[in-house]
């Protein structure tokens, strides 16, 4: 009878609830996550009202005006942390394990799209000492140059992975490529490319070395909008798109002025795909920011290409590695050499939104944005960049690296200066306090250099 105990009683054995999962189960998860939580969640939420993309239908002071304290940040921390990289070091230690090499490979794709956002974001980050379980409780914080090192060497990891093809080939369940490696490859070298040209003011770094580094990857980059990385959703209560959810499925957040007038003033052709008019009105009309609540019906909110509950979740466009090899270019030859680049950039983003581009509309915003001089050469690339790169947290990025798009601060009664770092979250502090970096929203990450 003893010897038998043991399995009789081994009661507590849920054969739905299984100890582990197979790398195909575990993929779908991890790329909506990536969409739903990283690119498109409420940290991006968060990132594109302070650059007055959107704004709460709310009396002030709200997060628009920077009222954030450390617990803001908890749901934000714990969506790449507990609930997107941890997953995704299951899925790629198992993978490995298996031998199924591309499995692997896009899973150390998406840590390093993950935790470039992440220290974009914070700055230093726990990475090498985490997802350790119980061996490391109070896991060390790597700096944010040690951390760029690291997404570099995922990224060569990955291609190699991806390139090598061994094992189980990824088909259905690969939601974002459907299981082409090459896509995958592309979206690799594009990475390389972003956090190359992140660090054209960091410290010890060159620009011109730098825009020449992301030169070379983009050759093996993302060349084409067929290229795009994206979630897709099926437009149903339980597949929604996440800005659908952001300003539909609450009745406070709404576009801001400072983004609806900046389309509205320039007759971009874009405006009617990107923005909506406002219900009451029948106008293109985003709240100011600073001036509180008003009748929401009164304000826009995004258009179909990205506002419908079927739209895409973008993670990351091939538009992006256009401007970047534009502005790549325009550091290491100058704006003769850019000009075609960024004009391409331009028009094939016109062509995504489906906007005919030999029409009077577009020409005309061609012939008023579309030509580069050494006086607007860098202004121009990255507002089109912006534009392009819809709601992306890349556009914070940018704007901390240049000082485009141009935005002022709103008044409030906690900053002197416009935010360029998340604070680190109260659930940290309480947890691993004696780690975590003591900061504030308006000091600078490292690569951030004066």
């Amino acid at each position: 009878m003893l010897a038998g105990c043991k399995k009789f009683l081994d009661v507590n054995d849920n054969p739905n609830l299984p100890e582990s999962v197979s790398e195909s189960l575990l993929l779908g998860p991890v790329e909506a996550g990536a969409s739903t939580y990283v690119a498109n969640g409420n940290a991006a939420v968060l990132v594109n009202q302070w650059m007055q993309y959107c704004v709460p239908n709310q009396p002030m002071p709200n997060t628009a005006n920077y009222l954030i304290t450390t617990s803001t940040f908890d749901d934000y921390w714990n969506s790449f942390y507990t609930i997107e990289m941890s997953n995704l070091h299951v899925l790629n230690i198992q993978a490995l394990a298996n031998g199924n090499s591309m499995y692997a490979g896009i899973a150390k794709v998406l840590m390093a799209y993950t935790l470039g956002t992440a220290t974009d974001f914070w700055g230093d980050l726990p990475y090498s000492e985490s997802f350790q379980g119980t061996n490391i409780s109070t896991p060390k914080f790597d700096s944010q140059e040690s951390i760029y090192s690291s997404i570099q060497l995922l990224l060569d990891s990955a291609i190699t992975a991806l390139n090598e093809g061994k094992g189980s080939t990824p088909g259905t369940d690969d939601y974002m490529y459907s299981g082409d490696m090459g896509k995958w490859v592309k979206m690799a070298y594009t990475l390389k490319a972003r956090y190359y040209m992140h660090l054209t003011k960091a410290p010890g770094h060159d620009a011109a070395a730098q825009a020449s580094l992301a030169l070379s990857a983009l050759e093996s980059g993302m060349s084409s909008n067929s290229d795009d990385c994206y979630f897709p959703y099926a437009g149903s209560g339980t597949s929604s798109s996440p800005w659908y959810l952001h300003f539909f499925n609450t009745t406070t957040l709404v576009l801001a002025s400072h983004y609806v007038d900046s389309l509205v003033s320039r007759a971009d052709p874009r405006l009617p795909y990107l923005v909506s008019k406002a219900n009451e009105s029948g106008l293109y009309t985003g709240n100011v920011i600073g001036s509180g609540a008003g009748n929401i019906d009164f304000y826009s909110v995004p258009g179909s290409f990205y506002g419908d509950i079927a739209s895409n979740g973008y993670v990351l466009n091939a538009a992006e590695a256009e401007f970047m090899k534009a502005e790549a270019t325009y550091i290491v030859s100058g704006y003769a050499a850019a000009q075609p680049i960024y004009r391409k950039a331009v028009t094939n983003n016109m062509l995504k939104l489906g906007i005919d581009t030999s029409g009077a509309a577009a020409q005309t915003y061609l012939s008023k944005r579309g030509t580069l001089t050494a006086a607007n050469a860098m202004q121009l690339i990255i507002e089109e960049k912006n534009i392009a790169n819809n709601f992306s947290t890349e556009n914070w990025v940018d704007w901390r690296r240049t000082g485009y798009p141009a935005i002022s601060l709103i008044a409030n009664d906690n900053i002197t200066s416009l935010p360029r770092r998340f604070l680190y979250p109260n659930s940290e502090i309480s947890t691993n306090g004696s780690n975590v970096p003591s900061v504030k929203v308006t000091d600078r990450v490292w690569w951030d250099a004066q």
